[in-house]
Formats: C-alpha cells, structure tokens, sequence
C-alpha cells in the first residue's frame, strides 16, 4: 500500500488535471483514515491501510468523476464553529452564510438588547442558520420552517446532535407559522434563476427545491415580504442572504411591500453585495 504522502500527492494531481480542489481530497483522506490534520501530518510516511486506501479511492472518484460534492461523501460540513451532517435533501451551508449569522447577531443585540426574542428561520434546510442562531445567543426563542419533511428532519437531527433548543414546523414559507409572532425573521431562501446555468456539482446532487428561485431568482422573496408583516411584531428585523447581482431589484422589491422600514445592505468578504437588513420600528 502506498503511504499517506503518496496517496495524497497522486489524488491532489488527480484533482487539479480535472479542475477539482486538492483540499477536498485531504478532507476525504481525513475522513476515511478517522484523522485529524495534526495526525495525518505525523503519519505521513506509514503505509495506509488497504480498506481506508480503497474506501478513500472510491469516495475520489466519486468527488472528481462522479462531481459529488465532498460534504455528502462525508455527510457533514463545518459551519460556525460547529459539524453540521448533511445530505442530497439539504443545501450544504456555505461559508458567506456564516458572515450573515455575524450580522444577525449584532443587529438583534443593538436593537433588542438583552431581552428574549422570537426568531423565524424560513426554509431552513439543514437547519444551520436557526440552530447557529439559538447556540450562540440563548434570548433566540428560535423556530423553522421547510417545506421539505425530508429536510426538516435532517435539521432535528442537527438540532438534538449539537443541543439546540429550536422547534422546526414542517410547511411552505410562512404558512405553517401564520398563527404565530415573531420579533425576527431570517431566511437564505432558493435564489438562482430557473434558466441560470449551474455547475455540475451543484445541479445533479443539491436539491433542486432549494436552489432555484423562479424566472429571476425572487420568487420566495415576493411570497415572504408579501405576508411578512401578517406573522411579525410591529418592531422587527428581516436578514435575507441573495444573489450578488439581485440587491437592488429586492430593495425595491421591499420598498413595494413594507412601508416605513430602514433597509441595510451588506457585502461579504470578497466585495459582493450578498445581504440585506430590514428594520422596523413599532
């Protein structure tokens, strides 16, 4: 059997010969051999046993060949500090999406101070955003929604597995809540345009429900804003992550909805303007 250098050097050339990233192939080798970087660092030179080289071949191939993505070969991603499992009925979390926590918890503290809060998360997939949210400030009475049973239970899981205190309501949007208030709603909702062209990797394994957003990617915009108000306090805070290039249009799109609201909008850390804050006073 070849050793861990060996077998990392020839699959990170693999990888680059097909314009894959080298770094998932490390997490797949961390993965099947059950290391940490630190470990696989000290055990370079020993021969890879034939049962972890041949599992971390077959999950290779699938990464480069087959375009899986590596979060569901392994079925977990790292998200703000905390593992987070994942599968083709949710949406990998994406690193942009943590800048949104940040500003979301800034916001609820200048503007709710320490007091408890009610905070919707619609369509929340894994579960990543509400389940961070309640983690991280224990005020956050934090509640869920998704139309996917399939996705609302893999966010219990992640709920019950990190110790979260979240109560996730299975139905589209607003819909399963609409008896409820809240203080605060939050969502990333499917944004890509029907028609946009989507790399491989993306499109033949995520789901599909969580991706696209109708003809300009707005769709679940304009169904959450249009009833927004009806399930929220006077005084509230609306955070939505979107497309790079839909800022405007969803300003206007606010504009058109709710009246007498401050709306800020953010760029994440490459320059790109990827969220958008609404502020209401009572």
């Amino acid at each position: 059997m070849p050793t861990y250098k060996d077998a990392l050097k020839i699959n990170e050339h693999y990888a680059l010969d097909n314009d894959k990233e080298p770094s998932a192939v490390k997490l797949l080798m961390l993965h099947h051999a059950n290391m940490s970087s630190a470990d696989l660092l000290a055990r370079m030179d020993e021969p890879m046993e034939d049962d972890t080289y041949q599992a971390f071949l077959r999950s290779v191939n699938q990464y480069i060949v087959d375009h899986k993505p590596v979060q569901y070969i392994t079925g977990t991603e790292y998200f703000f500090g905390h593992y987070f499992c994942v599968n083709r009925d949710v949406l990998i979390p994406r690193f942009e999406t943590e800048e949104l926590i940040g500003y979301v918890l800034d916001l609820k503290d200048e503007y709710f101070g320490d007091g408890p809060v009610k905070l919707l998360d619609v369509g929340t997939g894994s579960g990543c955003l509400a389940i961070t949210l309640a983690l991280e400030d224990k005020t956050i009475e934090a509640h869920a929604t998704d139309i996917s049973e399939a996705a609302v239970s893999v966010a219990k899981d992640n709920s019950d597995s990190l110790g979260a205190n979240v109560t996730f309501h299975h139905g589209n949007l607003l819909e399963p809540v609409k008896s409820m208030r809240f203080d605060m709603l939050i969502s990333n909702p499917p944004y890509i345009p029907d028609d946009e062209a989507v790399e491989p990797l993306v499109k033949n394994h995520e789901p599909h429900i969580a991706l696209f957003g109708g003809k300009d990617g707005l769709d679940y915009y304009r169904a959450i804003l249009k009833d927004a108000e009806s399930i929220l306090e006077k005084r509230y805070i609306i955070a939505f992550e979107h497309a790079y290039d839909k800022a405007d249009a969803l300003k206007r799109l606010i504009r058109k909805h709710l009246k007498h609201v401050k709306i800020i909008q953010k760029q994440d850390m490459q320059g790109k303007d990827r969220m958008t804050f609404v502020l209401k006073k009572a």
